[in-house]
């Protein structure tokens, strides 16, 4: 029996549904990021292994060399402003608020020299994705044993000097499209206070003009990024972490809330308001 016809037909129909059904559309651009994301860390591993052999924080230039194409995929543009702040050739924690599952292209797109990412322990284990994490220097942590894990933060502390290393860290820890900021993990202060570096905090606008997953919208946009002035940690001790967490919230929040403000270029839908602290 020839199968032809039915792969025809079927294709067919999908590509009717993607044309009339946005969920269809959403699903579908969702599957090709995904699809996107193993195709790419297949081939980013192969070339960091020719290129440099193994594990090392310099595969992330190659890593995010890839990445940043899949923008013209999906009509994606950066409005980037203070990207100087994160050019200095010193070590520092970087932090970031965390919407989706496509701040992966934002964090690349503004990726320093010499950067490394804090991740979840089973992100190691997604085949091709985990493999060019770990050549790329990412640090692994299992968030369900906070001993093992502060044993990596501390080795890193360590490490931030001497390799001249900079960390980037969501300190939400988990990802919020609520319009809001969730209030920050202390990690990434323990670690900055720790190792005396400062803390650079880098904001990205609401998706939600382009990319909603509740309402199933995902259409081209525009993400505007601020990477604010950094606040130094030196002489700090850990009493003084409340305070530090506070004082990036606050500023974090506030421009976060100043970026979204207006509607995006496809004029979707228009950002959060600003709400009251609680």
């Amino acid at each position: 029996m020839d199968l032809w016809p039915w792969l025809t037909a079927a294709l067919l129909l999908l590509l009717l549904l993607v044309q009339l059904s946005r969920a269809a559309r959403f699903y579908a651009k969702i599957s090709l990021y995904c699809l996107l994301c193993l195709s790419v860390s297949a081939v980013a591993s192969a070339v960091c292994l020719l290129r440099h052999g193994g594990r090392t924080v310099e595969n992330m230039r190659i890593i995010s060399w890839f990445v940043r194409s899949f923008k013209y995929a999906y009509g994606l543009r950066f409005d980037i402003k203070g990207r100087e702040n994160l050019e200095v050739d010193r070590p520092c924690v970087i932090i970031s608020n965390h919407q989706s599952i496509l701040d992966m292209m934002g964090l690349m797109e503004i990726l320093p020299k010499r950067c490394v990412q804090i991740a979840k322990r089973e992100l190691l284990f997604l085949g091709p994705v985990g493999l060019v994490m770990y050549l790329g220097g990412v640090f692994f942590i299992n968030r369900q044993r906070s001993s093992t894990a502060l044993t990596v933060m501390a080795d890193l502390g360590e490490r931030m000097a001497k390799e001249n290393l900079k960390v980037w860290i969501y300190p939400e820890g988990t990802r919020n499209d609520n319009g809001d900021l969730l209030p920050f993990k202390k990690g990434a202060f323990h670690l900055a206070v720790q190792a005396q570096v400062p803390i650079v905090p880098v904001v990205y606008s609401s998706f939600s003009s382009f990319y909603n997953l509740k309402t199933k919208l995902f259409t081209s946009g525009i993400i505007k990024v601020q990477v604010l002035d950094a606040v130094p940690t030196s002489g700090l001790t850990v009493a003084d972490i409340p305070k530090l967490m506070d004082t990036c919230h606050h500023a974090m929040r506030s421009t976060f809330f100043h970026l979204s403000r207006n509607p995006q270029e496809n004029g979707a839908i228009e950002g959060p308001a600003v709400q009251p602290a609680q």
